[in-house]
């Protein structure tokens, strides 16, 4: 199935919301590949009965009241397949590989896996990085709420704050549809010499691909 679309929500967000409701419609778009500005509001805007522009925003405002050195940004995945499978994947610290395409290996430094735990990664070669410190600050299962941040490495993304939330999507009729849309939001320094148009670009580039990686693999999974 190819069912997931990813958007990003501009830092700077928009004074009037006429194609919010287009926008989040396109979210189940048949493409993967697709990237384009998201603009949403908490109101009642739906995603075929889910609320994600609420969700959103309320994630967006926390991570946007950022000094003027950094750069915060939303990124929206709409993933076809079950919300438990996505988020059985995602929630998994210790075992970033199974989704994320630019991560070699992960070993748990401290902790087993729960909050407070802090893994190294390593990193594929050909990346501006060979390794980076994380700890997950807040892993939600009822809510489906992941909070990471990285705390060491040799990259440039000091500071760097990230919290990916899962929606279930339902049918126009109220029913399961069996789709889950994914909310990543991050903040994150501006390094010395660079633009935080640049910042946000990088970040958004890798944070974009993890996102249609894990539609991929979880889409995979559900057509098993």
């Amino acid at each position: 199935m190819n069912g997931g679309g990813i958007y990003k929500q501009k830092e700077k967000r928009q004074s009037t919301w006429d194609i919010a409701a287009i926008n989040l419609q396109l979210a189940l778009s048949p493409s993967h590949g697709t990237s384009l500005p998201l603009i949403c509001s908490a109101t009642d805007v739906t995603l075929q009965g889910l609320r994600v522009a609420e969700a959103m925003e309320n994630q967006h405002e926390t991570l946007s009241a950022s000094p003027p050195n950094q750069c915060c940004s939303s990124l929206v995945q709409a993933i076809d397949a079950p919300l438990p499978l996505v988020w059985s994947i995602l929630r998994r610290f210790d075992n970033p590989q199974a989704y994320k395409q630019f991560v070699k290996s992960c070993t748990l430094s401290a902790g087993d896996g729960g909050i407070g735990s802090v893994r190294e990664v390593m990193v594929v070669s050909g990346m501006p990085a060979a390794m980076s410190m994380e700890r997950l600050d807040r892993l939600d299962d009822d809510t489906h709420v992941m909070m990471v941040s990285i705390i060491g490495g040799d990259h440039k993304l000091v500071n760097y704050c990230s919290t990916t939330s899962l929606h279930e999507s339902t049918s126009e009729e109220g029913n399961g549809g069996g789709k889950t849309v994914v909310v990543e939001s991050y903040v994150v320094d501006v390094p010395a010499g660079n633009s935080r148009e640049d910042t946000r670009t990088f970040a958004d580039m890798i944070i974009g691909c993890n996102l249609r990686s894990l539609a991929r693999v979880t889409e995979k999974l559900a057509n098993v």
